[in-house]
């Protein structure tokens, strides 16, 4: 799912490994919330809390009963070094932004965990040293926010990079080691057959290094799917895999298994509707799978028109829907029934137009960070670009920040 050199070094990873067990509690104290349930981390649907025109959270918990929240994506900065990132730009250390998000959930009830990686992008197992100093750059992350929570995406390109994954397995289980209850999932791209070679490879690593997350999850689109049937064959195919990796039985190997999917029109034109949400949810539930999530809540709304205009969009999900209607599938999945009446909605302030920014030219040169305005929208470069249409793909160099 979507969007150099100078790492922590070794005394910062000792200082971590000295704090062992106490790294989690120390960032409770920090005014962090209880913990909740694993069930209901392991139902987060991913959140861009600074990107893809991000909805209200507190609006969202509202209207489905929602509680937890899959921010992201941490990655290494675009400009290099080996400190924690908000989607390349945006320092973790500096942040308020997401920690401003983060409140809002708490004050209600609810929790966040943290994605890292996604597709495209610099990660942090790529750019820093060793598995010791991404750790230590992810053990910011978990401090700064308090978490309970942290999700390891693992995909195209840096999955195809051994070393970088032999760094993010090794942090995953540091972090996992020096943060008792730390829910820890890994989710990587999904086939037909499971998982491809790279996925494969993944695991093997994960074995060598003798580290188990609460669960492994597949993510059953982009690639040639076609409804819930092709989704539910993978992941009976992915259980298979796990088996026969690491020597578990089935049940075993379902409990350790996880399904994140894509709300709506994918980004190779394939459509998941409200019911291919839940005959995946039906499956399940019904082989006690630790894990049901989806990309993303920024596109739990209908698009107008319905279709987009047959294009992938990041900020709404092209197919007919309520707002929120995947977003309860995760709510059931946590074991609890969606409210049946709108509740009141949060009072949210009436937003302000938004100017167009200089439009879009095909001959310039845009460098990460950039703005430009193209068929009324507003567009942020996320990296080196010419000639490339805004909008023409979601995870292309643009970022869409919404209408103008």
């Amino acid at each position: 799912m979507r969007p150099l050199r100078a790492c922590l070094g070794a005394a910062a990873a000792v200082t971590l490994a000295a704090a062992g067990t106490t790294a989690l509690v120390a960032s409770n104290a920090s005014g962090a919330t209880s913990a909740l349930s694993n069930r209901w981390y392991a139902a987060a649907p991913y959140l861009m809390p600074l990107d893809n025109n991000p909805p209200d959270a507190a609006a969202i918990m509202d209207a489905t009963g929602l509680k937890a929240f899959q921010l992201a994506f941490v990655l290494a900065p675009n400009g290099g070094g080996c400190s924690p990132t908000w989607g390349g730009t945006a320092a973790v250390s500096s942040d308020t932004a997401v920690q401003s998000v983060i409140n809002t959930i708490r004050a209600k009830g609810g929790d966040v965990s943290v994605s890292i990686g996604g597709y495209g992008g610099t990660k942090l197992g790529q750019a820093c040293a060793d598995a010791a100093s991404t750790a230590a750059a992810y053990q910011q992350v978990i401090t700064k926010y308090g978490l309970h929570a942290i999700d390891f995406d693992l995909e195209e390109p840096e999955y195809e990079n051994t070393a970088a994954i032999k760094n993010e397995i090794g942090a995953a289980k540091i972090l996992q080691q020096n943060n008792p209850g730390l829910y820890v999932s890994v989710t990587t791209a999904g086939t037909a057959d499971g998982t491809g070679w790279f996925g494969k490879q993944m695991l093997l690593e994960a074995k060598s290094q003798g580290f188990t997350p609460n669960n492994f999850s597949i993510m059953p689109f982009d690639g040639g799917f076609s409804g819930a049937a092709s989704q539910t064959s993978a992941l009976t195919n992915f259980n298979s895999i796990l088996q026969s990796t690491f020597g578990w039985d089935q049940a075993t190997a379902y409990a350790h298994e996880g399904f994140s999917g894509m709300n709506g029109r994918s980004d190779t034109g394939e459509y998941f509707t409200q019911a291919d949400f839940q005959t995946v949810l039906d499956y399940a539930t019904s082989h006690n799978m630790d894990r049901f999530t989806f990309w993303s809540l920024n596109r739990d709304r209908q698009c107008s028109p319905v279709d987009n205009n047959g294009t992938t969009s990041g900020t709404c999900s092209s197919v007919a829907q309520a707002d929120w209607d995947f977003a309860k599938y995760s709510v059931k999945f946590a074991g609890v029934t969606p409210p049946t009446t709108t509740p009141t909605p949060t009072p949210t302030p009436t937003p302000t137009p938004t100017s167009c920014k200089t439009a879009w030219s095909a001959t310039a040169v845009y460098t990460a960070g950039n703005e430009v305005s193209y068929n009324s929208h507003n567009w942020k470069a996320k990296w080196w670009t010419q000639n490339e249409v805004p909008g023409a793909s979601e995870w292309g160099p643009w970022q869409d920040e919404g209408a103008c």
